[in-house]
């Protein structure tokens, strides 16, 4: 389904353009069934070598050299079962954490988490705890990186009309070479209008 067909069927430009840009990150629910099938089959795999060993050594009492070899495998199981739990935690709290930047309209995820201390963040009955204080700081000095509330597409707020008035940068009380390199990068439309509007 293309962008013109999803307009189509109700949606603004902006939720089209969302829908499109996040089919590139979506897994086919198949392909989903099948990690998660794997991932239980590792799972399986470590209980029943626990219960191998826990059975040989057993029927191994009284031979010391393979008491020591088996108490070795038990410890590399450990290890193994370990390391394995730790990816999977981290998968889901990758995961958790990406959704999150997204929910909170991050205009580049990557960026904005470059800027958290996710050392602090934790991932808590499927909640990450210590993100929300994080992200409302950042909206707050680093506004730029997000979309903000109610802004539909491109389209720049109309200096004359109600609401909260902008400061152009490009008037001479203004003046702020800062800002107008910012609205280049980000807001080019927006620039172009505010430039115009300064120059009339």
């Amino acid at each position: 389904m293309n962008k013109e067909q999803l307009i189509a069927l109700g949606l603004t430009e902006e939720q089209a353009q969302q829908v499109v840009d996040g089919f590139g990150t979506m897994v086919p629910k198949s392909r989903l069934d099948d990690k998660i099938t794997e991932v239980n089959d590792y799972k399986q795999q470590l209980t029943d070598r626990d219960t191998q060993l826990k059975e040989l050594q057993t029927k191994a009492t009284g031979n010391a050299e393979l008491q020591v070899e088996i108490t070795r495998l038990q410890q590399e199981n450990e290890q193994v079962k370990a390391d394995f739990e730790s990816q999977l935690t981290q998968k889901d709290y990758d995961f958790a954490l990406t959704e999150a930047l997204r929910t909170a309209k991050a205009k580049n995820p990557t960026a904005v988490k470059a800027l958290l201390n996710v050392e602090s963040i934790k991932l808590v009955d499927g909640k990450l705890v210590g993100l929300d204080e994080q992200l409302a700081t950042l909206k707050t000095s680093d506004d730029y990186l997000f979309t903000p509330e109610g802004l539909k597409g491109n389209t720049p707020p109309n200096p004359g009309g109600g609401g909260k008035p902008v400061t152009n940068p490009f008037s001479k009380e203004n003046w702020n070479l800062t800002e107008q390199g910012r609205l280049f990068r980000e807001e080019p439309e927006k620039a172009k209008q505010l430039q115009a509007s300064a120059g009339q």
